[in-house]
């Protein structure tokens, strides 16, 4: 099965965007979300091919956010979409059925879309406030989890659920606690001065209930 914690890239340039993954990578990370918002069609592309080779390496998990053709061409593990991108299904057609495809979701109707769409894993979230993204969606917070949850169970939804948005250490024990099964995070590995310890301590809590 997945990792439980996946690190979405950041960086306003391809330098900060590799200097930020390998971070992520040299400090036991083992799954990579490639996020870079640029009109640079080259600087995608060699930023894409530079983190193939540098996942490679540490045998990581390495996704990339919307760009269905690029993880194509990257053969990259797979990719994950929005609820404006690209249709999951066409997706699945043009990747083939052993990559892994995500979607986002914020609402308990986007996790059926999502599940009637067979993707392999939903980013659901907000769970707070988070400077990442622009156009933030409403927030979720610990009740709009265990919410979502529950109405997935009545509905017999085993898509994995990833936790998403504005998320710290602190908050993981919780959020683990509403049935979820993994976080995706972005900033809080990024900003960290101590990834070493941070990821030895997501990881510890997040693996705490097996």
């Amino acid at each position: 099965m997945y990792n439980k914690l996946q690190y979405i890239s950041q960086g306003n340039t391809v330098d900060e965007q590799l200097k930020n993954i390998q971070k992520a990578l040299d400090n036991g990370c083992s799954w990579i979300q490639l996020r870079f918002k640029t009109k640079n069609e080259m600087n995608l592309f060699n930023l894409a091919e530079s983190v193939k080779i540098m996942c490679d390496e540490y045998m990581a998990d390495y996704i990339i956010n919307d760009n269905v053709y690029l993880s194509k061409k990257m053969d990259a593990d797979g990719v994950h979409l929005g609820l404006t991108d690209m249709n999951i299904r066409e997706a699945r057609t043009i990747l083939g059925s052993t990559k892994i495809i995500g979607g986002t979701a914020n609402t308990f109707e986007d996790v059926l879309q999502r599940s009637v769409e067979n993707c392999d894993y939903i980013g659901l979230g907000p769970f707070q406030f988070t400077t990442t993204k622009e156009k933030l969606s409403p927030i979720l917070g610990l009740e709009g989890y265990c919410s979502i949850i529950e109405q997935m169970k009545k509905h017999d939804i085993t898509t994995p659920i990833y936790a998403i948005g504005g998320i710290t250490l602190e908050n993981v024990e919780n959020l683990m606690g509403t049935g979820i099964y993994g976080i995706a995070v972005s900033g809080l590995i990024t900003q960290s001065e101590n990834p070493s310890e941070l990821i030895t301590q997501l990881n510890n809590n997040l693996y705490v209930s097996i």
